[in-house]
Order: C-alpha cells, then structure tokens, then sequence
C-alpha cells in the first residue's frame, strides 16, 4: 500500500480537510455577496453555481495531490481515484464526469500504465476541464 493510497486514513483526513475548507469558502462567500436580487440571479441557480465551483476547487485540490505525475504515474493515479472517489456532488453531470475520471485513473493504475488507460484518462480529463477549467493542468 503506498502512503497516498484512499486506504490511508492520512489521505481521508486530507480529502474531508479539503471538503470542509470548501464549504466553508462557499458559505462565506455566499454571505458576503451582493443579494440575488441585486445581482439579478435566481437564489437557486447562485447556490448551484456555487456548489459546481466548490466541487470544482475540490477536484482541482484532490489532482494537484500525490506523487508527482511524472515520476511516478501509477503511484499518482492510485492517489488520485482515491481521492476522486470521495468527492460528490449532486449536480448528476459533473458527478459523472468525476467518477469517470477516477474510473480511468483507477484502470491506468490495475493495468501499470496501459496505452488505453492513458487515453481514458486523457478522454476524462477533457471531461473534467469543460465543466471545471484547468481542474486537470
């Protein structure tokens, strides 16, 4: 088991830290912004934006995680499923589109780097980065 893996309590820790502190910046944001009134928003359209670009800051966070991709691409995609894996959200696309991500990391990493895992990955990172732009880079 390597120390990034999800098993790792650390790696958790790290994942529900990162959870927290979003929300967190969510909700103070949420209370220091202008009105939906004022701003001409729908207060359900705002709080759905703001969940999408907290899930997004949380994928941003969980990817820029681990062992440096370069290096060690196995040990990184390891890491990352087990991260991705804990992130939910309840806008049902980007939720797809995150698990297929750390469905593609967690194929590239049982099948040590496999061509076709790479592309999966590369399909699925595309995914990510047109809902959460630069999530992935």
């Amino acid at each position: 088991m390597t120390i990034l893996s999800a098993r790792n309590p650390a790696v958790r820790i790290l994942v529900a830290a990162l959870a927290a502190g979003m929300l967190a910046t969510v909700t103070l944001t949420g209370c220091s912004s202008a009105s939906p009134a004022a701003s001409g928003s729908h207060p359900a359209q705002t709080a759905t934006a703001d969940a999408a670009t907290a899930t997004c800051q949380l994928v941003g966070a969980a990817l820029s995680d681990g062992p440096d991709p370069d290096s060690d691409p196995v040990g990184y995609a390891e890491a990352q499923n087990g991260l991705l894996s804990q992130i939910h959200t309840q806008d049902t696309t980007l939720q797809a589109a995150i698990s297929k991500l750390a469905g593609a990391y967690q194929q590239f990493f049982t099948s040590n780097g496999s061509s076709p895992a790479k592309e999966a990955v590369a399909v699925a990172s595309k995914k990510i980065n047109s809902y959460c732009p630069g999530a992935t880079s």
